[in-house]
């Protein structure tokens, strides 16, 4: 309701500023004026037709408001300095030319100075629709830092929870299974040389407890030693029926291909995922508004994942991370005995392409 208000208002106002300095009544020039107010409407539609539509009333009508308003739309919208300033001299031109209606023209002399004001004119809403414009791109590019550096908290967290955690399977394995280690052989040694029936059950007792004590303590580690993401290993895995939720969580314009059923096991689906995990938040950060296409791919012996995405559409500006993605990606390629490839391609995206084998040797 307000943007329609806003809209009237402008519409309004160019009319009021057409009228109250009418400079014919010619029919042309009154249509011009009309078409010049009516296109208003769908400036924010047809930004640049509307720039044009407005040229007649300028040059017939000596029309302000309304070539003004259309300009500021445009240069709002446009990142083509090319354009807008070719718009902004067309806009000097018509409001300096004398109107072909009008029977004495002015002179030439006095069309140069006519037109050196209309210029100064003009390009101020063309700066004032840029600034605009660069402070929503700002705007928009801050909040994407504060997700980045949200991301990187979360990351250190989860570093600081990996390094507690494998602290703590080394401890269990260094003391906690060498004490109960000791007290299944003493108890297997007191069973052997017990006298009476009733010392040998328990120290059988006690052997089979610290047994089971000790295989639920060797699970236990290799919990802790797993290695993932997630803020805790105790949570399922995502695998590549969960690609299809990254990719709509993901906020980027994605083209998924490939078969999301491949049959592979858990931990090379676990590493698919990690890649296109990684390679979208890398589009994010770094290729704002670029296009992505993800393509799941096998051949027999090899299963692997491409992620490709186009060049940016909107600056970028430098984000901090950590840099250690593609390395933790690497790394993951290397226990699987897989290879990982990254880099720029030639129409200004980027790349990054994992190949695992579907079998080890």
């Amino acid at each position: 309701m307000r943007a329609r208000l806003i809209e009237l208002a402008l519409i309004v106002a160019a009319a009021a500023d057409i009228w109250v300095d009418l400079y014919s009544d010619h029919p042309v020039s009154i249509a011009s004026a009309v078409v010049a107010c009516a296109a208003l409407a769908v400036r924010r539609r047809f930004a640049l037709a509307v720039v044009l539509l407005t040229l007649p009333a300028t040059l017939l009508e000596a029309a302000l408001v309304a070539p003004c308003v259309a300009l500021y739309t445009l240069a709002e919208r446009s990142r083509n300095r090319v354009l807008l300033s070719i718009c902004v001299v067309l806009a000097a031109i018509a409001s300096a030319a004398p109107s072909p209606l009008e029977p004495d023209a002015d002179p030439i002399g006095d069309s140069v100075v006519y037109f050196v004001y209309a210029l100064a004119t003009v390009v101020l809403p063309v700066l004032l629709g840029q600034l605009v414009q660069t402070r929503h791109d700002l705007s928009h590019r801050l909040e994407e830092i504060e997700e980045v550096k949200e991301h990187e908290r979360v990351l250190h967290a989860q570093a600081i929870l990996a390094e507690e955690r494998a602290q703590l399977a080394r401890e269990m394995h260094d003391v906690v299974s060498h004490q109960v280690s000791l007290i299944a052989v003493q108890a297997g040694a007191l069973q052997v040389s017990a006298g009476d029936d009733g010392t040998r059950e328990a120290a059988r007792t006690i052997r089979s407890l610290s047994v089971g004590t000790l295989d639920e303590l060797r699970t236990m580690v290799t919990l802790l030693r797993a290695s993932g993401d997630d803020i805790t290993q105790l949570t399922p895995q995502p695998t590549l029926a969960d690609l299809c939720t990254l990719i709509a969580n993901s906020g980027i314009d994605v083209d998924l291909t490939g078969d999301l059923g491949l049959a592979v096991g858990t931990p090379r689906q676990r590493a698919i995922y990690r890649t296109v995990q990684e390679a979208l938040t890398n589009v994010r950060k770094h290729a704002p508004g670029a296009v992505a296409a993800v393509e799941l791919w096998h051949d027999g012996k090899y299963v692997g994942v491409t992620v490709t995405n186009g060049p940016p559409s909107r600056p970028s500006l430098p984000l901090p991370g950590a840099h250690q993605g593609l390395i933790g990606l690497q790394e993951r390629a290397d226990l699987l005995g897989g290879t990982l490839e990254s880099g720029p391609t030639p129409e200004g995206g980027y790349r990054v392409r994992m190949r695992l084998p579907i079998h080890t040797d």
